[in-house]
């Protein structure tokens, strides 16, 4: 059985996997939605139904880091398009779809404890079959992102209830520090942009998944 914060797989989903995983070579799955959807809560139910055959590489990692986003004026905004190295993204999403047989390699992530991306902390190794990558803009149309879906062989977009991703998201943002009245600010004056700007890509997903999970 699936752990209480985790979505269930239902069968369909388990089927579609597998669908996209055969034939061999390797392929990437993107799971995009707005913040607190849940998209990497459900990156890890994937990894535990696909075990070895996958490895999630999520875009967090190209988070500008704190110091930069200080320089360029945006960390009042971090999470928001610009405060992310999209052509970094898109580099490493094509290093991964031609990786050859002989190399590792290795993607960076991001660490809420320290609000800070760690470069080559995932080693995806070349037999690995599945790649999942996720985050909020993987369906934009303009600049670097505008080249993330024609890299991407499936992308499943996350909807849930947003009076429930909001509060998810006020809790995240408490948990890692923030007061609740801060917290509540940084939600209605950075995420929800986020969230409308990416809600409107939502029709360019090739699946849909609806859960209502933690």
């Amino acid at each position: 059985m699936p752990s209480a914060n985790k979505p269930m797989i239902a069968e369909p989903y388990r089927a579609r996997l597998e669908a996209l995983m055969a034939g061999g070579g390797r392929k990437i799955l993107g799971i995009v939605g707005p913040p607190g959807c849940g998209k990497s809560t459900l990156a890890e139910a994937l990894l535990d139904f696909l075990g070895e055959r996958a490895v999630a590489v999520p875009m967090d990692g190209y988070h500008l880091a704190n110091v930069e986003l200080a320089r360029l004026g945006r960390a009042s905004r971090k999470g928001a398009e610009d405060t992310f190295d999209s052509a970094g993204y898109v580099a490493l999403l094509r290093r991964l779809k031609t990786q050859p047989a002989n190399e590792i390699v290795y993607a960076p992530e991001f660490r809420r404890e320290i609000e800070e991306p760690i470069a080559n902390a995932i080693p995806v190794f070349p037999e690995t079959p599945l790649v999942i990558t996720e985050g909020n803009y993987l369906l934009l149309d303009h600049g670097h992102w505008e080249q993330v879906e024609g890299l991407l062989d499936e992308i499943w977009y996350v909807d849930v209830d947003h009076s429930i991703r909001r509060d998810r998201l006020v809790k995240r943002h408490v948990r890692f520090g923030r007061s609740l009245p801060e917290a509540q600010a940084w939600v209605a004056s950075t995420d929800e942009p986020n969230a409308v700007r990416i809600e409107a890509t939502k029709s360019r997903a090739d699946v849909l998944f609806n859960w209502e999970g933690e």
